[in-house]
């Protein structure tokens, strides 16, 4: 089975850590295709740049159903252009933010999210409206760092999202939080699950 990941930004070293999360997780004899969008933002931090990531990603979209992908997986937080690509695609398609508010959903009664700049917690609280998740979150939070700050190793984004997701889970009556960051070990207080998805 042939599953496609596709990165709807075009910086290859995010498509690479979440390729390689993919297929750290993937079933024997699954195939992951990871794709990095070629026309678009360096990074999307907000609805202008997600509405550029748009053909790009549609592009991807179809070149991966020409090759008989089984499904798709969009590695943006945002689920950006998951309704677009959902429309033109043949085979199912999952945005990453949808998924991880619904595995919060699962292991827990509240949860927040922890987001990367102030400009796409709208963009959140929109798609958790249009899934009917948003009476299950207590609040949507953002660190105010720069996605791109998730892919410099020198830079403090890791415990800038950590000390976020403690908050949340101390002041906001969650149980849980969906974290916008990199496929990295966050140790949460005990008893508190983290579901974390880049």
């Amino acid at each position: 089975m042939k599953i496609h990941l596709v990165n709807p930004n075009t910086t290859a070293s995010m498509t690479d850590k979440a390729a390689a999360a993919a297929r750290a997780v993937a079933a024997p004899g699954t195939v992951i295709l990871a794709r990095t969008s070629r026309n678009g933002p360096a990074s999307i931090e907000g609805v202008y740049d997600g509405a550029l990531a748009v053909p790009g990603l549609m592009v991807e979209i179809a070149a991966a159903e020409a090759e008989g992908a089984a499904a798709h997986v969009i590695a943006c937080f945002d689920d950006t252009g998951l309704d677009a690509a959902r429309a033109a695609a043949s085979a199912p398609v999952i945005g990453i933010g949808e998924a991880a508010f619904h595995v919060a959903s699962l292991v827990c009664h509240r949860f927040s999210v922890v987001t990367t700049l102030s400009r796409a917690v709208p963009v959140i609280e929109r798609n958790l409206d249009a899934y009917g998740l948003r009476p299950r979150c207590a609040k949507v939070r953002a660190s105010d760092i720069p996605v791109l700050a998730l892919e410099d190793e020198g830079s403090d984004a890791r415990a800038t999202i950590s000390a976020e997701i403690a908050r949340a889970l101390a002041e906001d009556g969650a149980d849980a939080s969906c974290s916008a960051a990199p496929a990295w070990p966050i140790s949460p207080p005990r008893s508190r699950p983290t579901t974390a998805c880049r």
